[in-house]
C-alpha cells in the first residue's frame, strides 16, 4: 500500500470513494493497477468481455458489473472511460447524468457527435474532467515546455513531431487485425490512435488556427483504417508545425524537434532525453532520464486526476481543450485527399 500519511484530507476522502473503470483492455488495466497503487480503495469495472473482468478481479480485487446501467446505478464517484473511442461519448454522457466525475481516455471520441452535449452536461452539473494526455507528464516534454516559457530558443519558428511503430508489435499477444486500431467501426486509425503528438504540440504552442493533412491507407497491414498520416499545422501564435504518424515503422520512433531563432531542441521518448543547442554559446546541453519507466507518466496522470477531483489543481486537459484537439485531428483526417497536381 502507498504511504498515505502526508495526504491532504481531501485526497484521503477521495481515495475512499468508488471509481468505476469502463473497459478492461490494456489501458483500462493499467489505470486500475495505478489507481490501486495510489491508494484508491474501491475499484469497480465493467467490460462486455467477462474474461477481462475476471482477470481484473483476480489481480486487483475489483468489483465487476454485468452491465453499464447496473454499474452507474451503484453510484460511482468517478468514471474512467477506457473503451474503444466510438463508445466514449455515449458512456461518458451516461456517467455524467449519473453525477460522476470523468476521466476519458484519448481520443475524446471518434467524431464530434455528442461532444457539445457532453460538454453542456458536465458544465451544468459542475463535474470535473480530465482527458487522457499522458505525454504531458513525461519529464523531457515538461523540461522542453519550461525552456520555451523561458525563451531559451528565442522566437519559435517551427516544430515537428514524429511517431512510428509497426502495429503488429503494439500488442503482440493478440491479433492486431481484430483490435480497435484496425477497425473503422470502433474509431480506429493512426490519426486518432496517435493523437498524442497533436496533443503535446497544442500543450507546447497553444490552439491551432489552420490544419491540413494527407492520410494514406497503404494496404500492407490488412486493416480497414489509415496506417500513415502527415499533418501541417499553423498555431494561433504563429508557430508552424508538421507531424508524422504511422503504424508501419519497424523501429519504434517517437520524437520531436523545435526550431527557434536562438537555438534548437530535440526530444526523444525512446531514450528519454532532451538536447538543446544554443546559438549564442554554440554549446549543446543534454537532459537524460535513463532509469525512467514508461508507467511513471501514467501514474503521474492519475495522481493529477486525483488532485483535480480534490480541487487542488486545474485540469491539465479538460473537455473544451480536448474538443479543440479532436476537431483538429478530424480536420487533418478529412482534408481533401489527394491533392491534384496540374
Amino acid at each position: 500500500m502507498p504511504d498515505t500519511r502526508h495526504l491532504t484530507p481531501e485526497i484521503a476522502s477521495i481515495l475512499r470513494r468508488p471509481f468505476l473503470v469502463l473497459g478492461a483492455g490494456s489501458i483500462g488495466k493499467r489505470h486500475i493497477s495505478n489507481l490501486r497503487h495510489l491508494g484508491v480503495e474501491h475499484l469497480w469495472v465493467y467490460d462486455p468481455q467477462a474474461e477481462r473482468m475476471a482477470e481484473a478481479q483476480a489481480r486487483w480485487g475489483v468489483r465487476p458489473f454485468e452491465c453499464l446501467e447496473e454499474a452507474l446505478a451503484a453510484g460511482p464517484y468517478a468514471v474512467l472511460v477506457c473503451s474503444p473511442p466510438v463508445y466514449h461519448i455515449l458512456q461518458a454522457l451516461a456517467a455524467a447524468r449519473a453525477g460522476a466525475h470523468l476521466f476519458i481516455e484519448k481520443p475524446l471520441a471518434a467524431s464530434l457527435d455528442g461532444v457539445d452535449e457532453l460538454l453542456a452536461e458536465v458544465e451544468t452539473r459542475g463535474l470535473r474532467t480530465l482527458v487522457g494526455c499522458n505525454f504531458r507528464f513525461h519529464p523531457g516534454l515538461q523540461q522542453l515546455r519550461a525552456l520555451l516559457a523561458q525563451g531559451a530558443l528565442g522566437e519559435v519558428l517551427f516544430a515537428r513531431a514524429v511517431f512510428g511503430q509497426y502495429l503488429p508489435d503494439w500488442h503482440p499477444w493478440e491479433d492486431y487485425r481484430r483490435g480497435y486500431s484496425a477497425r473503422r467501426d470502433l474509431g480506429g486509425g493512426i490519426v486518432l490512435d496517435r493523437i498524442h503528438e497533436l496533443d503535446y504540440l497544442v500543450w507546447l504552442f497553444g490552439p491551432v488556427a489552420q490544419a491540413r493533412g494527407l492520410v494514406v491507407h497503404t494496404g500492407s497491414l490488412e486493416i480497414e483504417t489509415e496506417d500513415l498520416a502527415e499533418g501541417w499545422l499553423r498555431f494561433q501564435n504563429g508557430v508552424t508545425a508538421s507531424l508524422h504518424v504511422d503504424y508501419l515503422n519497424r523501429r519504434y520512433t517517437c520524437r520531436a524537434e523545435v526550431l527557434g531563432t536562438e537555438g534548437t531542441a530535440w526530444w526523444d521518448f525512446g531514450s528519454h532525453s532532451l538536447r538543446v543547442y544554443r546559438a549564442g554559446t554554440q554549446e549543446e546541453q543534454t537532459w537524460a532520464w535513463p532509469r525512467y519507466q514508461v508507467n511513471e507518466m501514467y501514474v503521474a496522470e492519475m495522481a493529477h486526476f486525483l488532485r483535480v477531483l480534490a480541487g487542488e489543481e486545474e485540469s491539465l486537459k479538460d473537455l473544451r481543450q480536448a474538443r479543440h484537439i479532436l476537431e483538429t485531428a478530424l480536420t487533418l483526417r478529412q482534408s481533401p485527399n489527394p491533392w491534384e497536381v496540374p
